[in-house]
């Protein structure tokens, strides 16, 4: 009796199972048809964000029209949020789970190109979507709707946000959205970056502090009474070959890069103000402070040799960031179901053109028509991102998709083309799919849930978060 009855006990459990994956399938089946029916509208919203080519902080109509396509779609709206004009809260539904889709749509200054195979700026354009943040912020919109009609019809329960973060370039929006406690109900955070390989992010994040460096001298004629004048660019100048030789004297894998914004406007008027930009990188967040505050001394030091005053202010400041495996097995899942991008002849075509602008050799086109393995953690990657901050707040997990040809670089006019075209558009989608999907996971199977927030705890250990950019408010003008 006592044999039948654990028979019947594991035959239920396992017809449970069973009824849960079939139902879990279907809605997966469901939304990926429902983002296929909407990719028209998904894609005129994409390319009007990458129209408008708005830097960090300065996105106004990019976070309009995201709270607009949210708000149309039964999303209420907070916006504002964290002291930031154009960042916003979208939220839909009660209760637990709590799970926040991230979304960016942030240009990049300098960046101005036509969507064409060659380099073709836009006139009278600065800035270019070279990060592919146009399509960043629609795709986790379209995914953020999907899981709200799920829950409108009570398929799944639970709160479903889209988190609008402003300035990722640089700005570190999401440090302010974590310090100001708004993932503190959060229970997992879904992300996604634009790029030319689809694959679950592994790869760990440089922390990374920023830095205006403003010196400040005496106008004099260079040439009639030099002797009066103390030039701020010389302040500059020294300070920048104090930090060259630095090089030297820190852990290999430290990043340290600058650009002078202001210079003077004549060679023959010393000029009194001078002023570069620094980034300091380190897959550790303690080495990036140690290094940044040597760095502060080189500038005191070039100003007292100059006799120049110099003042300093700290940007923009983010953490390395935590993988989550158990999560990124999860969307492995979900990335392999979904799958890559097919191409059509001519957008192949357009692929060829722009590899051939290329100073080395590219991988072939159809790679972007395939997934990546999962593969096993990589403790620093080349880039910097406040995701990373959101990682220690919560169990975070994110994928790239090939919205670019297959070898383009990121940050590059060749990005900016592809961002602007369906090659953009069609590996946006499938991020929005898989991000999607993955949230299905953690709204239908707690478990995945707990076992993600132990893996959390356990990489976070006992450190106390603590923002690297200190109390500031927002540099709201840094792109100024």
């Amino acid at each position: 009796m006592k044999k039948l009855l654990l028979t019947a006990t594991v035959c239920a459990a396992a017809f449970v199972l069973y009824a849960q994956t079939a139902g879990t399938a279907s809605l997966k089946a469901d939304v990926i048809r429902n983002i296929d029916v909407k990719y028209e509208d998904y894609k005129k919203i994409a390319l009007q964000i990458w129209n408008f080519a708005e830097v960090g902080y300065k996105e106004q109509k990019s976070s309009a029209l995201l709270q607009q396509t949210l708000q149309n779609n039964g999303f209420s709206i907070e916006a504002g949020v964290a002291g930031m004009p154009t960042s916003f809260v979208a939220s839909y539904g009660n209760g637990k789970p709590v799970i926040a889709i991230l979304a960016e749509y942030d240009a990049l200054p300098g960046l101005s190109q036509e969507a064409v195979a060659g380099r073709q700026p836009v006139k009278g354009v600065d800035a270019g979507h070279g990060c592919g943040h146009n399509l960043f912020g629609t795709a986790s919109a379209a995914a953020g709707i999907e899981i709200k009609k799920l829950i409108e019809a009570k398929k799944i329960s639970g709160t479903i946000r889209v988190y609008g973060c402003p300035a990722e370039e640089g700005g570190s929006g999401k440090v302010y959205m974590v310090r100001a406690g708004l993932f503190n109900d959060v229970d997992v955070a879904v992300h996604w970056h634009p790029s030319d390989i689809n694959a679950v992010t592994m790869t760990s994040a440089l922390a990374n502090t920023s830095g205006k460096f403003r010196f400040y001298g005496l106008s004099a004629h260079a040439s009639m009474a030099p002797e009066k004048g103390r030039s701020a660019l010389d302040g500059v100048e020294a300070m920048d070959h104090m930090a060259n030789m630095m090089r030297e004297h820190v852990p290999q894998e430290t990043r340290i890069h600058y650009v002078i914004t202001q210079g003077g406007k004549a060679p023959n008027v010393v000029p009194d103000f001078a002023e570069v930009f620094y980034y300091v990188r380190h897959p550790k967040r303690e080495w990036v402070v140690n290094v940044f505050d040597r760095l502060v001394k080189t500038a005191k030091g070039a100003a007292m040799g100059t006799d120049t005053r110099v003042e300093y202010e700290i940007i923009g400041g983010t953490h390395d960031l935590l993988i989550n495996r158990t999560l990124g097995e999860a969307m492995q899942q979900n990335l392999q179901q979904v799958g890559g991008v097919t191409y059509t002849p001519a957008e192949i075509e357009f692929g060829k053109k722009i590899q051939s602008s290329f100073s080395y050799q590219p991988p072939a086109i159809e790679k972007a028509a395939s997934v990546n393995p999962l593969q096993a953690f990589i403790n620093a990657g080349g880039g910097s991102t406040d995701v990373g901050d959101v990682s220690y707040a919560v169990p975070t997990v994110g994928l790239e998709a090939a919205t670019w040809i297959p070898g383009t670089a990121a940050h590059s006019w060749q990005a900016v083309a592809c961002n602007g075209t369906e090659i953009g558009t069609k590996g946006m989608m499938v991020a929005a799919k898989t991000m999607a999907l993955t949230a299905i996971d953690l709204f239908t199977d707690a478990s995945l849930i707990n076992k993600a927030k132990e893996e959390f705890k356990q990489a976070k250990g006992d450190y106390q978060y603590k923002a690297l950019l200190g109390d500031r408010k927002p540099a709201l003008n840094y792109r100024d």
